[in-house]
């Protein structure tokens, strides 16, 4: 039977909002832009010299999100890309102040994505959550102002704090406040860690940050000890396999972890991260891991099933989510 990842159900949990800025989204602002302008741009090469090579594919995108307007557009371009990949639940993140180029407060930067995304997730059918990035090379006052964008927006469409960016090149410190600001609250954190560092980056940041869910994490491969505390502590990993191949931490899609951490019990889920910078879709990454390494339709509704779990939905939300999961199985 032919393996068609359009007709799975599927849960994103790691997908930024300002990556993914699609062709149509940029003719809308810019008639005048063709395809290979766009390519060259703000696609990134198939490798990247290492993480932060990568980040500078991104600051394009952000020159743009500087209005009202222009994030609005964004927020339902992401959704029709989420509905092609039949996607049924999303957590959406980026950093606020990123955005604040032209004048518009943190605040106002927030309330414009949650009235967009709630508008979206209405006309999509696509139910949704907001993360509030902070960033390694933010100072403690940055990440702490972030910390109260989450706690002041928290169930009004924000769902948690995430710390990303390259975590080669800055610690842990200035975020630790922010993080137990949030958590204190009864908040939701997770952050990136286990891409551009190795496993004991993912160790620092549970111990230091206190995170459910880990933004890649797949480095632990390196460490068997950091693996079996994953799997004893149930902590979800955030998998975006092309993305790890474009920053070149791996080589190529059959020396990518990811099966093998499935088979080792790890919970894990299947993301694009950055979908326009990566030129991939969730459904293309889908069909690479049935590719490369015979996934069936239910690998991936297992690893949704464990996406759902460790999402920041209420408990009648998750139970909701699950039956729609069983449809996937039917569809094969």
């Amino acid at each position: 039977m032919k393996f068609s990842p359009e007709k799975i159900k599927k849960v994103e949990l790691h997908v930024h909002l300002d990556t993914c800025l699609s062709f149509q989204y940029m003719q809308n602002i810019n008639p005048g832009i063709g395809l290979d302008e766009f390519r060259s741009t703000f696609i990134a090469p198939d490798k990247c010299r290492d993480l932060g090579d990568f980040i500078s594919k991104i600051a394009p995108q952000i020159e743009i999100l500087q209005t009202r307007k222009a994030i609005t557009l964004a927020v339902d371009d992401l959704f029709q890309q989420l509905a092609v990949d039949n996607v049924i639940y999303a957590e959406i993140r980026f950093a606020p102040l990123l955005h604040t180029a032209l004048g518009l407060t943190g605040e106002e930067i927030v309330e414009t994505v949650i009235s967009a995304m709630q508008h979206c997730s209405q006309l999509y059918s696509i139910e949704a959550g907001l993360l509030l990035c902070t960033l390694r090379h933010f100072t403690r006052q940055e990440s702490m102002y972030t910390a109260n964008l989450v706690l002041k927006y928290q169930g009004q469409g924000v769902v948690g704090l995430d710390l990303a960016a390259d975590e080669a090149g800055s610690s842990l410190e200035n975020h630790i406040e922010a993080f137990e600001l949030v958590s204190h609250a009864g908040g939701n954190v997770i952050a990136h860690a286990g891409e551009a560092c190795g496993a004991a980056s993912i160790e620092e940041t549970l111990d230091k940050l206190k995170v459910s869910r880990i933004g890649h994490g797949v480095r632990c491969i390196e460490d068997q000890r950091v693996i079996d505390r994953l799997i004893r502590e149930e902590i979800l990993l955030e998998i975006c396999p092309s993305c790890n191949l474009v920053c070149n931490v791996f080589n190529t899609i059959e020396d990518h972890p990811v099966n093998l951490l499935k088979e080792r019990g790890i919970r894990l889920n299947v993301n694009t991260d950055a979908r326009t910078v990566v030129n991939t879709t969730l459904n293309d990454e889908y069909q690479r891991l049935h590719d490369t390494f015979n996934w069936s339709t239910a690998d991936f509704i297992r690893c949704n099933e464990h996406a759902i779990a460790a999402s920041f939905i209420d408990d009648m939300s998750k139970q909701r989510l699950l039956k729609k999961l069983t449809c996937s199985s039917e569809c094969q």
